[in-house]
């Protein structure tokens, strides 16, 4: 099976690349060279080039930070409410004789807030779904609710739990208490934690110190500590949410042990959410917006 088109997900942190065949997979490369590696246009370039090398000169259909004002060309937001599915725009030059095509992010004026990368997952799943209804949850480092109804985006609101979990437990006086295991959604830590946070949100900063003191007066399990951390954390972002997926119906989309996380969560408050494939949608959104770019041109 021939590839056709190179579908990417070019983040902050990681670039991740499909040589497709339409909507199949025919190889999948992937490089921790993200935006924030990157001091100029040049340089991603030299990244895709080298990423590449050994495929044919496909187009190359591209979402995340690579759109940003920090990224490789500066593409601009559309204002919601809006379609999910992107518009492109052409990076100016061919790096390797390739075509390279960047999706436009999404922002919201009042109150303000900007996405990118979100929307072409968004948009893969309105193409799956395209009578959904209801609030996606995009969990991340800065986590996505939005709302969606009629195909299109309405609104959204963003919550940087993984940002602040990330800084807290590399960077504060808390890593000293906690383990590398993976949280258990399960545990009694994550549960009451989480619980604690939706109900009484103004005790959850003052709690997040005693996870820290814990482990000096009475030595307890450092994974405990971890689990009671995320639960917090993850807590706070559903009850800053609330109004939004009270009574929706939810679907989650993101990296497994994540969607694990927010799908226990939810459940613990009633909710029914279903978790959705995060990379499937990023490239069927991505196909979407190739498919409507290509129709613009004919």
């Amino acid at each position: 099976m021939s590839a056709d088109w190179i579908a990417a997900d070019w983040g902050t942190s990681n670039l991740r690349l499909w040589a497709m065949a339409g909507m199949d997979v025919v190889e999948m490369r992937s490089s921790d060279r993200g935006m924030g590696a990157m001091t100029g246009p040049e340089d991603f370039a030299a990244e895709l080039t080298r990423m590449t090398e050994g495929w044919a000169p496909l187009p190359v259909i591209a979402c995340g930070m690579v759109g940003a004002r920090q990224g490789w060309v500066e593409v601009p937001y559309r204002t919601v409410p809006c379609p999910a599915t992107p518009t492109l725009t052409p990076v100016p030059d061919d790096p390797g004789g390739r075509p390279v095509l960047i999706a436009g992010g999404v922002m919201q004026q009042h109150p303000p807030e900007v996405m990118r990368g979100e929307e072409t997952q968004i948009a893969g799943i309105l193409a799956a779904q395209p009578d959904f209804d209801g609030i996606i949850c995009l969990p991340g480092t800065h986590t996505k609710w939005a709302r969606i109804s009629a195909g299109e985006i309405v609104n959204f609101q963003t919550v940087m739990t993984g940002e602040i979990y990330a800084l807290l437990s590399r960077q504060s006086v808390l890593r000293f208490g906690l383990s590398d295991t993976q949280v258990d959604p399960e545990s009694p830590g994550f549960q009451d934690a989480l619980a604690t946070s939706l109900s009484q949100p103004h005790l959850a900063w003052a709690k997040l110190f005693q996870l820290r003191a814990a482990g000096l007066v009475d030595q307890p399990d450092p994974a405990q500590a971890t689990d009671r951390l995320s639960g917090t954390l993850i807590g706070l972002d559903l009850g800053a949410a609330r109004a939004n997926w009270l009574g929706q119906q939810v679907l989650i989309v993101g990296a497994p042990r994540l969607a694990a996380l927010y799908d226990a969560a939810l459940r613990q408050q009633g909710a029914a959410p279903v978790i959705g494939d995060a990379d499937a949608a990023t490239r069927a959104g991505l196909w979407s917006a190739w498919q409507a770019f290509r129709k613009d041109l004919s």
